[in-house]
């Protein structure tokens, strides 16, 4: 490069009004990072008046280096001359008036960038009565103008004149996929899917391999349930990159989603065969960590996390996950009743209190280790530290945290985890009434996927509410609404077994014990405790004996399950 400047320096001496070269030699000098020397350089070009264009260059290299006002007194005096009719110089002036108003963006003067590009936005307009056939660079220029203001007009939260001028854009280039994408994104989040779907299969006509719309394609098949073509679409992009971990993290949601995380073990082994150093990459440890998690190995999901915990991609999200298994390990409904009167002789041994205890410590460690980069990264964050308070189970931590849930949620329209944190809170301070009314409120929201978690957690402690108060169809509609949106949802199962049971239906408890049972990845000792005790109910006594040996093997002292089934089921075999 260092040649080059040479060669080019040489060249300017015997011709200086050759701008081209002057523009190539400060691009060279940016190259090598040379960029005092290469503003200078500018400076100069400028001063000696010949290369006016060059002024673009100069403020666009020092709005890369965020010297915000200097690059905007570059732009105003670029722009400050007599008034111009003539259609080639008023395109000028749009250049410097984009970069104008990205300068202005940044440093918060929102009106006046936006006032900036509709200024562009005119003189566009007259270019395509006056120009029809202008030339393809001028046309480029448009669209990406109008998508420039569309970007604006979407980050203050003007979603509909976004759409408008995406779709002015397209006028311009038809068949810009960098565009057609950020519509299809912005039609996502106006959950408007008829919409999306047809910008991205748009897309991917032109393009097959596009990545972002493949993506999209998959969340689209996702929210309308179809899980089939869903997985189809993730299945494309890992087959063509295995190690494409951000798109395998996505896919292990789904299979969970689609109940098929059987499925899963293969695109892990895809990964692993692709590269001999999969296991000892933080997305791989990731990925593993999360499909461990979701059946039912919440400590080897904290190993393989705590791997992919120092990396600067994988980091915050694992370190967020192994604070939800150190709160949450056996995934209970918190706050929940039906199951903590069942289990009591074993839910308050000395030994699972110190353990509870030691999670919290260890989450609160974590805590510190989380550096959100949003404000609704804050917020979550402040949710998480107060769940601690929530986990000591003191009532002057407990009534703390309910303070900070529902600061949150006055000044958080309709903020899902806040409302349930609070509902929590409630129920751990006995005001079962003050919790189902925020239960209420959450279960006549829209469901969706940002928030599914919450949404799950929430119509299961209101379904575990109204078991409480004997009203079953009211809490089997919030179980089906859990099984819709997650077919692998462990604990729904294991309500509706609790409920047929309830009723004295062994054989259908049993039913959905099996599930429950399946979907923890028969590692939970309760539920097989459950599934034996409805089989041997039902008269099912050789498969009552074969769960009691599942549970034993893995957990040989756990109680009751010896004297209470096993024994009774081989004494009526054999009788």
């Amino acid at each position: 490069v260092k040649l080059a400047i040479e060669v080019y320096e040489q060249a300017l001496k015997k011709n200086p009004k050759d701008g081209a070269v002057a523009s190539k030699i400060g691009k060279a000098l940016v190259k090598t990072h040379n960029y005092v020397k290469a503003i200078n350089y500018y400076e100069a070009a400028l001063k000696s008046g010949q290369q006016n264009f060059l002024r673009y260059d100069l403020a666009d290299l020092l709005m890369k280096l965020r010297q915000y006002e200097r690059c905007e007194k570059v732009l105003q005096e670029a722009l400050t001359h007599d008034p111009v009719n003539e259609l080639p110089l008023l395109t000028e002036d749009c250049r410097y008036l984009v970069l104008l108003a990205k300068v202005q963006s940044k440093v918060n003067k929102n009106d006046e960038a936006l006032l900036s590009l509709q200024r562009v936005s005119r003189v566009l307009k007259r270019a395509q009565l006056e120009q029809p056939d202008s030339v393809p660079a001028q046309k480029q220029l448009a669209a990406e103008i109008c998508a420039e203001i569309a970007k604006h007009c979407s980050s203050q939260r003007g979603y509909e004149r976004a759409v408008k001028f995406y779709k002015e854009a397209l006028v311009y280039c038809e068949s810009d996929s960098k565009v057609m994408l950020e519509l299809a994104q912005l039609y996502l989040t106006l959950d408007d899917v008829e919409a999306c779907q047809q910008q991205c299969s748009a897309i991917l006509k032109n393009d097959p391999v596009n990545e972002p719309a493949t993506l999209m394609m998959a969340d689209l098949m996702f929210r309308k349930q179809d899980y089939e073509q869903a997985v189809f679409h993730f299945q494309q992009l890992l087959e063509r990159k295995p190690d494409n971990y951000p798109t395998l993290s996505r896919l292990i949601d789904l299979l969970r989603r689609a109940g098929k995380l059987e499925e899963v073990p293969r695109f892990l082994e895809m990964a692993e065969k692709h590269s001999s150093r999969a296991k000892f990459e933080p997305g791989y440890n990731y990925c593993k960590g999360l499909y461990l998690w979701y059946t039912g190995e919440p400590n080897d999901g904290l190993r393989h996390f705590n791997k992919a915990r120092k990396d600067n991609d994988w980091g915050q999200n694992a370190v967020y996950n192994m604070i939800e298994i150190c709160l949450n390990p056996d995934n209970e409904t918190i706050g929940g009743e039906v199951f903590e009167n069942l289990d009591g002789d074993m839910g308050n041994s000395t030994e699972k209190q110190e353990s509870e205890q030691l999670a919290v410590r260890t989450a609160e460690k974590l805590l510190k280790e989380l550096k959100p980069q949003t404000p609704a990264g804050h917020v979550q964050l402040r949710i998480l530290e107060n769940y601690c308070y929530l986990a000591t189970k003191q009532k002057a931590n407990v009534e703390r945290a309910l303070n900070v849930f529902i600061e949150i949620a006055n000044s958080e329209k309709d903020h899902v985890p806040a409302l349930l944190a609070m509902a929590t809170a409630y129920m751990i301070l006995k005001q079962t009434p003050r919790a189902r009314n925020q239960l209420k409120r959450i279960a006549k929201m829209n469901w969706n996927i940002i928030d599914a978690d919450e949404f799950e957690k929430s119509w299961l402690l209101l379904a575990d509410i109204y078991i409480q108060s004997g009203k079953y169809d009211m809490a089997g509609e919030l179980l089906k609404r859990c099984l819709r949106h997650n077919k692998s949802c462990c604990k729904a199962y294991e309500y509706m077994g609790y409920i047929m049971e309830k009723e004295q239906s062994f054989r259908d408890a049993a039913l959905n014990y099996e599930m429950a049972w399946k979907y923890s990845n028969q590692t939970n000792p309760t539920i097989g405790y459950k599934l034996a005790f409805n089989y041997l109910k039902a008269k099912r006594h050789v498969d009552a004996i074969d769960v009691c040996h599942k549970v034993l093997d893995a957990h040989p002292n756990y109680p009751r399950i010896r004297k209470d089934i096993l024994d009774k089921a081989r004494a009526a075999l054999r009788s």
